[in-house]
Order: C-alpha cells, then structure tokens, then sequence
C-alpha cells in the first residue's frame, strides 16, 4: 500500500483514526484552518503528487461547514496532483432531499452529487444511503455499504429468545424484510395513521408480538419521534423488550431525552456519525473496520460487493 494516503476532515477525527488503525497506518496530515470572517483554509503538509488519497468526512451537523470543509480538501488534493480522490463519506447530508417531493423545490441531494464531482473525486464510499436512488446522481463509481452486517453480528452475540425485527414505518419495510431475511425472522410493521383532523397518530402493529423480543430497524435516528412511539405501541401489544438499531444517529432536537424517557431498552447505532452525548441506552458498534477492509479492497483492485454476498 506505498501509493496510498488517508486524509481526514474534522467531521468526525476519531472515525478516521479508527479507520487507519484498522489498516495499521498513520492519518496524513493536513493544516485546517479558518480565517477571521469564517473561511475555511486547508494546507497539505506533504505531497500527494501520484498517490491514491482517501477523504474521511461525514456530511452530518453542522452539516454545510462540513461539505464545503470537504470541498475545499478535495480541491487541494486535485490541485496537488493526486492519482484519484476517493471520497468516504460514512454518512451523506442532504440524502432525504432526493425527489421533488412538493411544487418549486430543490433535489438538494443531485446538487451536492454535482459538487462532488465538480471538485474532483474519482469514487464515493457511503453507508446506506437513505435513498438508493442517489447513486444514479453520480457519473463515477459509488460504494453503498450496509450497516445491516456490522448491526446483525450485535443482534446475533446478544441472543434474544423470541426475536422479530420490525419496521417502524411502511417506508421501511423493504429494510426490515432484508435484515429480517439475514437473520431468519419474521418481521412486523407499525402503521401510522391520523383517523381525525388535529388528532395525534394512531401507530396500529400489524402482526402479533406479544412475549417477543422486538428488533426495530431503521437506517438513521433523527428525532427519534417514530421509534419511541413505535416502541410504546409494541409494549401496549405485549412485547417483552424493544430495541431499536440505526445506521446513523442523527439525534436532532429533543431525541436523547425521548430515547432516555421512552419504552425502548437499548438503541444501538453505528459510529457514522459522532455523538454528542453519552446516554445509558444508546450503545455505538463501530463501522470503521468495515469501512478499513473497503479501503484495502479498493487500494488492491479487490471485489467490494462481495463483502456482503
């Protein structure tokens, strides 16, 4: 691996150092710096002239500092003469603005694909992108890495007796059926429904969970609004436990109280994403393994998709 380099952003610092211990090598380093009005200012400190290069940034909060943050390193690496830009991007800020889901708004997640591309990268490594869809953005090879074989290894060491997965929403429905398929289980789902104007949602479960171990399955936890509701419906049904799994813990507004004061027993979610607080339930199973053997894999013309075959 002489050709190779690892770069990080200050999105998630320890990501990356997990990143490039897992492949037993030093994070190259780079001067990030802000000038007095707020701009960003990046330096390279040694030469990448010729070399494969690898950017560690999640676009999360503050989510426009760190694009543009990226942006801008992205830049000096192709100003610098690097062989390829291959961007790792463990979570993609903008990813539920896929569609024009309303009259005269933006596909805010084509224009970052755009800018991306505009800047100079060669190849995009993301983690379950919120719509899939955003792959076709990209006019270079994107890698969607699924969360879902790092979350099954957690829920398999934890030996739940009776388990179901479950899928918080009808939208997530093809997510718990794969994840359901991994583990050789039965899934069922939450319907949210409003059966009167200015009435809260009704969540109706359609399937029996009663003495099940519920697993609810998400790709990311914003709020946490669906889950803790979702989570109170299937104790009211007889469940003997909930936990719920996600790939990225957003955690926006008022969520680590919800999840603290809410039904739910555990909430495991992955490292795409740096926590701003610690709460007894919320557990952290690290990706950066995952995301270090793509790396290898990619540096030695290797197979990626055949990690999850």
């Amino acid at each position: 691996m002489q050709n190779f380099k690892i770069f990080s952003g200050n999105a998630h610092r320890e990501f990356s150092e997990k990143v490039a211990k897992s492949l037993d090598v030093e994070l190259s380093n780079a001067e990030i710096t802000r000038f007095s009005d707020g701009e960003i200012n990046i330096r390279l400190c040694e030469s990448v002239r010729g070399k494969e290069v690898f950017v560690i940034q999640p676009t999360c909060a503050p989510t426009n500092d760190n694009l543009m943050e990226l942006l801008i390193m992205i830049d000096a690496l192709k100003r610098s003469s690097a062989d390829s830009i291959n961007v790792i991007m463990p979570y993609f800020g903008y990813a539920r603005q896929d569609r024009k889901a309303a009259p005269r708004v933006p596909i805010s997640a084509k224009l970052v694909a755009d800018l991306l591309q505009c800047a100079g990268i060669t190849r995009l490594i993301t983690m379950d992108l919120h719509a899939g869809q955003i792959q076709g953005f990209f006019d270079i090879p994107v890698d969607n890495l699924y969360g879902s074989i790092v979350l099954k290894n957690y829920v398999t060491s934890k030996n739940f007796p009776n388990p179901i997965i479950a899928s918080p929403d009808i939208g997530g429905v093809a997510r718990a059926r794969y994840f359901a398929k991994l583990l050789g289980l039965e899934i069922v789902i939450v319907d949210k429904r409003r059966e009167k104007a200015n009435e809260s949602e009704v969540m109706n479960v359609i399937g029996n969970v009663e003495g099940k171990n519920v697993i609810l399955i998400d790709d990311m936890i914003d709020t946490a609004g669906t889950i803790v509701k979702a989570a109170e419906a299937f104790k009211k049904n007889g469940a003997s436990s909930v936990i719920a799994l996600g790939t990225h813990a957003v955690f926006s507004g008022p969520a680590y109280q919800r999840i603290q004061e809410s039904s739910l027993d555990e909430v495991i979610v992955t490292d795409t994403i740096p926590l701003k607080e610690k709460i007894e339930k919320i557990k952290v199973v690290s990706v950066a393994p995952l995301f270090a053997e793509v790396i290898r894999r990619i540096n030695h013309n290797e197979s990626v998709n055949s990690l999850f075959a």
